[in-house]
């Protein structure tokens, strides 16, 4: 296997290196991640990488990019996140890059970064899309099914090494964005939906503290089931108990204590979340 013939002579001396992280829908079975890693580290010896996960449900763009969403704030300026999540691979679909405020992103332009995109324009962040389109950037034989490899991998490791972005492609003025549902007021509080479920079994939802706009969750219901009010912790509450409370990232969660709340609840992403209201000074539900 070839690798490209511009490996940015000098430019490991004169930038700092970069962090990339992997995020793909490739599993454990296979040698696809370890290829990932050894084209990047072929062209950036140096290079930090960072398993996010492999274990993205095939093809589902939109958990990629709520899970790319979800990291990426946790990583330092200069990050490269690459992403591979590519039904799309070998059709016209476009190969793209783009500077995200401070970080950066590589992979197919079929809304994987809609979430990093959206977040950057909400915090009136730089953005600089292009659409990867420079040959001498990535490996010279490239197949019809493994861009990962031939275009997206070498990529991430030319930016590793100083390579502007201009350089690797031309502006992209349209990238792909998906539409992601935001929550809607109702007449007791707010509707949302479900957006992810854990391994442990616990259902994330797209509501925030801020959706309630300074009210107190009173209850949540999730089809034929209601859990009351809101704990702090996992923990808090009987074994097999259903509990709703803010995750980490300050989502509304669902959770059964030491249990798998997404079989309890038969729950999956797309799925309607009730959440009734109290406001301060009022003792009855929106």
């Amino acid at each position: 296997m070839a690798l490209s013939k511009h490996p940015a002579k000098g430019a490991q001396s004169i930038v700092p290196v970069r962090c990339i992280t992997l995020l793909t829908d490739f599993g454990e079975q296979d040698v696809f991640v370890g290829i990932l890693r050894g084209v990047i580290l072929s062209i950036a010896p140096e290079a930090q990488i960072v398993d996010l996960t492999h274990l993205i449900p095939p093809q589902d763009v939109r958990q990629g990019a709520r899970a790319l969403a979800r990291a990426a704030p946790h990583f330092p300026p200069g990050t490269i996140h690459l992403a591979v999540v590519d039904p799309g691979v070998g059709t016209a679909r476009r190969p793209m890059a783009a500077r995200i405020g401070s970080q950066w992103f590589v992979g197919p332009d079929n809304g994987l970064a809609t979430l990093l995109l959206k977040r950057a324009q909400r915090a009136a962040l730089a953005c600089e899309v292009v659409v990867l389109n420079r040959r001498e950037y990535w490996l010279r034989e490239v197949s019809h099914v493994f861009h990962g490899r031939d275009i997206f991998a070498p990529v991430a490791a030319h930016l590793a090494c100083g390579v502007a972005l201009t350089q690797l492609g031309t502006p992209l003025a349209d990238p792909v964005l998906l539409p992601f549902a935001e929550p809607q007021p109702t007449a007791g509080g707010l509707r949302g939906e479900v957006t992810t479920i854990d391994r442990f079994g616990n259902v994330l939802t797209n509501i925030e503290p801020a959706h309630c706009a300074g009210g107190q969750v009173e209850r949540v219901r999730l089809g034929q089931f209601e859990i009351g009010g809101m704990v702090r912790t996992f923990a808090e509450g009987t074994t097999g108990a259903l509990v709703a409370l803010w995750s980490s990232e300050e989502h509304l969660c669902l959770a059964e204590v030491n249990g798998n709340a997404a079989r309890r609840l038969s729950a999956s992403p797309g799925d309607a979340v009730e959440v009734f209201i109290v406001r301060p000074g009022s003792s009855e539900a929106l």
